[in-house]
């Protein structure tokens, strides 16, 4: 089935304005108005500005699982396969800042009305990665500190930056990460986990 052009315009608006404000900060007033429609219309169309978030999540979400999943399922076991799903984690939230904002606004406590995504969206995920990659994190490493590390990393880097030691150089998504920043970036995060995993079973 065709999904109709305008509902995906209506739920376009939503998810520009989530990612930039917040749930909290956004009405379906405000929604409606930026889409050149009336509140009357947008929740004939697409929903209630409730409906309109879990939508908004739940693509966000299963964008997410479109990059992940693949490398998850030709995972071998080693930290050459563990390096690409590394890769595929912070490519996805390099070239989605909307989902990277979306994440982080609930974060820091909105939309406390709409419970209940993360144990229906990242947990889940989180707990595949962590019984993926198990096998190679040494038994002195906690497995859910190191993932959420990685996470941490990421999500702070893309939207914060960082300061460098010349304090005229601000890095960071915001301010336009270069290429050349997020390929140091990720060589740090490379590193990082070559540190803290194990080489993993033998070649067969």
């Amino acid at each position: 089935m065709d999904t109709d052009p305008e509902v995906e315009r209506l739920i376009g608006t939503a998810e520009r304005l989530f990612a930039e404000l917040g749930y909290d900060g956004v009405s379906a007033g405000l929604i409606a108005d930026a889409a050149g429609v009336d509140v009357s219309t947008l929740v004939a169309k697409a929903g209630d500005r409730p409906q309109l978030y879990r939508t908004v999540m739940m693509r966000a979400h299963h964008a997410e699982r479109r990059a992940l999943e693949p490398v998850l399922a030709r995972f071998d076991g080693t930290r050459a396969g563990l390096l690409d799903l590394l890769d595929a984690y912070l490519d996805f939230y390099a070239n989605n800042p909307r989902v990277l904002a979306l994440w982080q606004h609930r974060w820091m406590g909105d939309a406390a009305d709409v419970p209940g995504l993360e144990q229906l969206y990242s947990r889940p995920l989180a707990l595949t990665i962590r019984e993926t990659v198990a096998p190679l994190i040494p038994e002195d490493v906690s497995a859910d500190f190191l993932i959420w590390s990685v996470v941490w990393c990421v999500y702070g880097y893309l939207t914060g930056g960082m300061q460098t030691v010349d304090p005229m150089r601000h890095q960071g998504h915001r301010s336009g990460t270069s290429p050349e920043d997020l390929e140091a970036f990720r060589g740090f995060l490379r590193t990082m986990l070559l540190r803290m995993t194990s080489p993993g079973p033998p070649d067969r």
